[in-house]
């Protein structure tokens, strides 16, 4: 059962990636400034880049990423700035923080807010990163669309049910005819 769900799986992933696509490019019409262009476009507005390469569906999933990003960001800066005033004010001699009815002492809010602190700057991280991934894959993108690709190339799965052998196996062949 989990073998035939692997091999569905990495055969989808094939299909999906465009790696055994039948289309032939012509060479006279590529254009050696479209990685570029994608990169640009990805940069400016996110996602723009994809666009441009007619892979519209990426689109949700680079705002996706970012967008739970800067959520996460906005959270834990929001929970950090809780913690930290609580703390502020407990120190001040105030009764009036939100913790206040709860048994926290003192350690914990800071330690609450070292926690958030710190999801705060990795979501960051993944803010940038999202950012810098959409656009490497806007480039990438278009760069391998300049690459021929058809029959004579092919890169397919092959799935083997032979009597000779006791359980199924799968494997990649790669095919070159000249």
């Amino acid at each position: 059962m989990i073998n035939r769900f692997i091999i569905s799986f990495i055969i989808i992933l094939v299909s999906i990636s465009g790696i055994s696509q039948e289309k032939e490019i012509n060479f006279d019409e590529l254009d050696p400034s479209a990685p570029s262009k994608a990169a640009f476009y990805s940069a400016v507005l996110p996602g723009l880049g994809q666009g441009f390469n007619k892979k519209y569906w990426k689109i949700p999933i680079v705002y996706a990423a970012i967008g739970t990003s800067i959520y996460s960001y906005d959270f834990n800066q929001k929970k950090y700035w809780d913690y930290r005033n609580a703390y502020k004010s407990r120190k001040a001699g105030y009764k009036n923080d939100p913790y206040q009815n709860l048994i926290i002492d003192d350690d914990r809010l800071l330690d609450g807010a070292d926690f958030h602190k710190k999801n705060r700057d990795l979501s960051m991280v993944f803010i940038v990163g999202f950012y810098i991934l959409n656009i490497l894959d806007a480039n990438i993108d278009s760069h391998l669309k300049q690459y021929n690709v058809n029959e004579s190339l092919s890169l397919k799965p092959y799935l083997n049910y032979g009597s000779e052998l006791s359980y199924e196996s799968i494997g990649l062949s790669l095919n070159l005819n000249f």
